[in-house]
């Protein structure tokens, strides 16, 4: 499909619930693609049900932001940010799951779906957002681009999907 159709959104719980099969085949696109999301592989679509399902219910907590980006009625990418619940952190967010499916890859979707976020956050009070993302892997490379600063990296963080161990950077950014 052509960029002119791309819509980003923010979606409610019911939305949430009523995208659950594109959100659990976008996650299972990008976990079977090697990325690192807390998943390991093999991983399919049903796999992702579960977890969808308590994002979904975060949102309807106020908990979490959910970003949908859609090409046309199908949802193929998404990000989320998380608030922090610590009496001494309500100025704090965690940018979570940046994923685009493999089939939008190119559109600019995660630059849409960050700006958003961003936006998003900083709307709700959130001055300072946090990630974390696998060292040397393209997402790295995207928030240096969008302006997000380096803390640092923690070695063997996390595995990918495949068991491998991988880095883990740091990163974080103001919005207003």
């Amino acid at each position: 499909m052509p960029a002119a159709q791309t819509d980003i959104r923010l979606l409610s719980k019911a939305d949430a619930l009523a995208a659950l099969p594109d959100l659990c085949e976008a996650l299972s696109d990008c976990v079977e693609d090697g990325a690192s999301l807390g998943f390991m592989s093999p991983f399919t679509p049903k796999d992702g049900e579960a977890f969808w399902r308590g994002v979904a219910e975060a949102v309807g907590r106020g908990e979490v932001l959910l970003y949908g980006a859609f090409l046309g009625d199908r949802l193929v990418g998404t990000v989320q940010v998380g608030f922090a619940s610590k009496p001494n952190q309500p100025h704090r967010g965690d940018l979570m799951k940046l994923l685009v499916h493999r089939d939008a890859r190119g559109l600019g979707l995660s630059k849409a779906l960050m700006a958003a976020a961003e936006q998003g956050a900083a709307q709700a009070g959130r001055t300072l957002l946090v990630l974390d993302t696998a060292a040397g892997e393209l997402a790295e490379a995207l928030y240096e681009k969008l302006g997000w600063q380096r803390s640092g990296i923690i070695p063997n963080y996390a595995l990918f999907p495949d068991g491998r161990y991988c880095d883990t950077v740091i990163f974080w950014k103001t919005v207003a």
